[in-house]
């Protein structure tokens, strides 16, 4: 498969959206980071200006409501021996709004007094009208590098008001120390913005670089290199998934084995009756004049082939089942009684072999099983105990329960098993003794078909040699108590 044709999208990668959330995540830092500390800063400077303003006006108006009355020369006296205190502008007003003293007025100096012209101006800001109505006014804002700050106060004298007072306050100096903060948090943010997008890159990177070759390892594995690892890297999840793909791919090559194994053995087996047919039809076909006997003979012989063909294909499908169908209805079985009735059905079997069968078949032996199932299993291991069993020998057949469990056993008098083949027996198309298994009709299969049908109903099945001869088979199904329920029990 061409890796074109695979291809992430660019924008669509992992890569990708790994760098882009580290960079919306630092761009939000990055954000408050900006904003957060100057917000804060500029509220406690608003605070320290409401303040300092709101002392220099009660100051302001402590000294002029100590006259009776306001007028423009008693108010520019008292205001001259006050200190402005770097104030951009002082206003003071009679009841009326009329403006009695305008610290930016010309002639409003140190040295004016009673010469100095009147000024008939009113102040119609909202803080002078707001403090004639008796309120404390304070307004501020930070704008081009600076605070503007302006109070008014009432000028109370005897409960009465004659007059206010207005300042403004215009300070360069701490607007540009917030503005120089301000400029500090954006270079400091530059800089954290460049060294995010380089290590969300190389972050990114580092992530999806072990993605990436589980990606390419699945490829691999799916073009059919059941034998590719993956070195897992560290102790996290990816590592886990790593080892889990591994073990994966064991699974694989070990099925992949077994069928390459199955498929070479199948097509062994079929081949040898096949090439048998093929032969004596020939031979037939290839004499003129054969003797009708040895023709009868010849088609026997064929006969016998085909029927071992069909009991070979017959076994195969019933593998394949296994293998591919789920687990039929399952229901209360008595192991005994199945048993028993294999049993009587391979007596004639026994009889022409001169074999007899002895069984031990105990009461209330109950598995979940299907009754098909559990019958294939007894008939395959009787038959096989019958087949490899000398003249006069015995079988030996038992049912009985043991803790949680039900055993069946069956045992023989015959040729047994050697140490080293009894792990294998159960493997499909292996025989112990090729030639007597030919010989007997077996196709290799049997044995296997019993294994994969005990584990199908949660069993177990093993083979061992029997003292003082022969070989004993125990299949183990789990018991069933009447009231627990099965899978194929209505719920």
């Amino acid at each position: 498969m061409p890796a074109t044709k695979n291809k992430v999208p660019f924008f669509a990668s992992l890569q990708v959206k790994y760098a882009v959330s580290y960079l919306v995540i630092f761009a939000v830092v990055l954000v408050l980071m900006n904003t957060y500390p100057v917000l804060v800063s500029q509220d406690l400077l608003f605070a320290s200006k409401r303040d300092s303003l709101k002392s220099q006006t009660a100051v302001m108006a402590s000294a002029l409501m100590e006259l009776e009355s306001l007028s423009a020369d008693q108010v520019a006296r008292v205001m001259n021996m006050l200190d402005s205190m770097g104030l951009k502008r002082i206003l003071v007003t009679d009841p009326s709004g009329l403006i009695l003293y305008d610290s930016t007025a010309p002639g409003q100096d140190t040295d004016a007094g009673e010469d100095a012209p009147p000024e008939f101006r009113y102040a119609l800001y909202r803080e002078v009208v707001s403090a004639l109505r008796g309120s404390d006014v304070f307004h501020s804002r930070y704008a081009d590098r600076a605070f503007t700050s302006t109070a008014a106060m009432p000028i109370v004298y005897r409960g009465m008001i004659i007059g206010s007072i207005y300042i403004l306050e215009v300070d360069q100096a701490q607007g540009q120390l917030l503005y120089s903060l301000q400029q500090n948090l954006r270079s400091i943010s530059l800089v954290i913005a460049a060294v995010t997008l380089v290590m969300s890159a190389l972050f990114s990177k580092m992530l999806t670089a072990r993605i990436a070759a589980l990606l390419r390892a699945i490829r691999i594995v799916g073009e059919g290199e059941y034998g590719h690892r993956l070195q897992p890297v560290g102790r996290d999840e990816l590592a886990q998934l790593a080892g889990e793909f591994n073990q994966l791919t064991d699974r694989l090559q070990t099925t992949e084995e077994i069928r390459r194994r199955f498929v070479s053995d199948a097509s062994h087996e079929l081949k040898t009756p096949l090439a048998s047919i093929r032969l004596l039809a020939d031979s037939i076909l290839q004499t003129g004049e054969m003797d009708p006997e040895m023709v009868r003979d010849f088609v026997g012989d064929i006969g016998s082939e085909a029927e071992r063909l069909t009991r070979i294909t017959e076994h195969l499908l019933a593998l394949t089942r296994l293998d591919s169908l789920p687990a039929g209805q399952q229901e209360p079985v008595d192991a005994a009684q199945v048993t028993g009735r294999i049993a009587a059905l391979l007596q004639p079997v026994a009889d022409a072999a001169g074999v007899a069968i002895e069984t031990d078949l105990r009461p209330n032996c109950l598995i979940l099983c299907t009754e098909d199932d559990l019958s294939q299993v007894c008939f395959n291991l009787m038959e096989n105990a019958i087949k490899y069993n000398f003249d006069g020998g015995k079988v030996f057949v038992s049912v009985f329960r043991d803790k949680d469990q039900v055993l069946l056993e069956v045992g023989d008098t015959g040729v047994g098993i050697p140490e080293e083949d009894l792990p294998k027996v159960f493997n499909r198309f292996y025989r112990v003794d090729k030639a007597r298994s030919r010989a007997a009709g077996g196709t290799g299969l049997g044995l296997s078909i019993v294994r994969d049908t005990v584990r199908r109903h949660g069993g177990w099945v093993t083979a061992r040699p029997r003292s003082p001869e022969g070989s004993l088979f125990t299949a183990g199904f789990p018991r069933y108590l009447p009231g627990e329920k099965g899978k194929g029990d209505p719920a």
